[in-house]
Formats: structure tokens, sequence, C-alpha cells
């Protein structure tokens, strides 16, 4: 069937809890999607609402205009761009690779220069705003690449996200997920010490953090987190797992550059220690549990 807006055609490489929703918005943007990912149950998701389920990488790639990846690490996005069955041997040159994951910012400027010799073009577009922002479509997407491909991307990437930059060449998207990462790492955890302190000193914490959030204390983390805090649901967004992979990603990118992270550090710790009590897989305000333990709790 003929596509009478003539919009490009989408192959989706990677379905997770990011991933799922995203291309779900793009099915409603009315862009023909088809998907491939390692859990069956969600290309019976795509399928079920209106994309096309894959059997492989080339598979999916093989007549796409577009193919946005959405995978958790640099390993990943190595492993389904590179070899015999990864995008690069198997896409049409001239299409447009969106990389989406949250990457070391090298291994993007070395993916744009291996796809560039097979005359297929890269911009990595990692976002912001967790599970929420991409039901709702209103992801930060920071961009690195070609003006050009950025434009090229732009209608794309308007339909997932609401505030969407180029930051410069490739990888800069990618430096810029990282600064954003060292943030909300610090707000979050700055948020469970005042959570913790509130507690102990037994004041009403949902009046608290009701007052805090709206002075110069306030901030999208705590808009976001607060339910977390106040009930300890703990149920993921954005895994203490992935959060452990980006401060890594930042420590070692600052070290790179020469630029000193000294509270980042120690955050970045207290992920780790968190990831090692066994609460990988828990959302990322679980940096709580770690604050509570610190001060004499059992959890």
């Amino acid at each position: 069937m003929s596509n009478p807006a003539a919009l490009p055609s989408i192959a989706w490489i990677g379905l997770g809890i990011m991933g799922s929703p995203m291309s779900e918005n793009l099915l409603k943007a009315g862009y023909p999607v088809t998907g491939f990912t390692l859990e069956q149950d969600k290309l019976e998701r795509l399928a079920a609402a209106g994309g096309t389920a894959a059997g492989s990488i080339a598979e999916a790639v093989k007549d796409a205009d577009v193919i946005i990846t959405m995978v958790p690490a640099s390993p990943q996005v190595e492993a389904i761009n590179y070899g015999p069955e990864g995008i690069l041997e198997n896409a049409r040159p001239g299409a447009l690779i969106i990389d989406m994951s949250s990457i070391t910012p090298q291994t993007s400027i070395d993916l744009a220069k291996n796809a560039a010799e097979k005359g297929i073009r890269v911009i990595d577009a990692p976002v912001s705003g967790g599970e929420a922002g991409a039901i709702e479509a209103v992801l930060s997407i920071m961009v690195g690449g070609e003006q050009a491909d950025f434009d090229a991307a732009l209608p794309i990437l308007k339909a997932l996200g609401k505030t969407i930059v180029l930051c410069g060449p490739h990888g800069s998207g990618q430096t810029v997920k990282a600064a954003n990462q060292l943030i909300v790492a610090v707000n979050i955890q700055a948020c469970a010490e005042a959570v913790v302190f509130l507690e102990k000193s037994g004041v009403n914490l949902t009046a608290a953090l009701d007052v805090l959030n709206g002075g110069l204390a306030g901030s999208t983390v705590l808009t976001r987190k607060k339910d977390n805090f106040l009930n300890r649901d703990f149920k993921p967004g954005f895994r203490i797992d992935l959060h452990h992979k980006d401060m890594g990603i930042v420590t070692d990118a600052a070290r790179n550059v020469g630029a000193a992270l000294p509270v980042g550090a120690v955050v970045a710790q207290l992920v780790a220690s968190l990831r090692a009590q066994g609460d990988g897989g828990l959302d990322h305000s679980a940096l709580l549990r770690a604050v509570e333990r610190l001060s004499g709790a059992q959890v």
C-alpha cells in the first residue's frame, strides 16, 4: 500500500521501557514502523499497535529510510550495527541512523565514521525524560551530527519529544546526555538525603516536599520522583543499573577532557554501592534506600 503522505519508512531496533512507547508514538503520527527486539512480547506489542514485527535486524532495516536504535549501552550499539547481520551491512546507502541510546561519545563518533564509508548517515540523539517522558512524547532530545541530517530527522524527533536541540558534531548529544545524568543523579541524591532528614525529624513529608518544590529547591526531579519517595515505590522508570552505566560514561569522559567532578564521583560510588546491594533493577529514586541504610535503617 502506498503511503499517501510519503512519510519515511522507519525501522526500530530495541523495544524496551523507552523504545516501546516511543515507537508507538511514531505509529500514532502515521509513520510505518518495522521493529526488531529480543523479547517476543515486545514484538507482539508493536504489531498490536499497528507496526510490523521483523524476524531479524537485517529484515527490519533492509527497506528502511530511517533506522532508530534504542538499546542499553555501547556494547549493544556495536552489536546491532556491526557484523554481517548488523545494520551497516544491511541498510541501504542513504539511510539515516538515529541512535537514541545513551552511550560513550566515542562510540557515536566511531559509528558515524564507519557508517559514512557505506554511505549511511548517523546522528546521536539520546534522550532525557524517562518512561513518563517517552509515553507522553515530551522527551528532551540532545543531538550530535550534521545540520542537514538533524533537519531530516527533526519531524520524526518532534513526534517523540518536546525539546530537540542540535548540540554539535557527532558525539555531542552523548556528551550533553552524560551531563544530564550527572545532574539528575546528584539531584536525586540531594532529595533522598532531604527525605531521610525530614522523616527522622518527624515532619509531615508530603507537606514538606510540596513546599520545597515550590521554591528554589524545586526541580523536575522532585516533581517526577516525589511519589516514589513518599510511597517507597521504586518500580523502574529508569533503572539503577543504567544510571550506574551512565555515571561511568560521565566520569570517564570528564577525565578525558580534564574536568573535575568531585560530587559526581561521590554519587557515582553511591549508585555503585546500591547496585552492589542488589538494588540495580530498581528505579534511580531508590538512591533513597542507600541514604536510609547509611542512616541506620534496615532496608
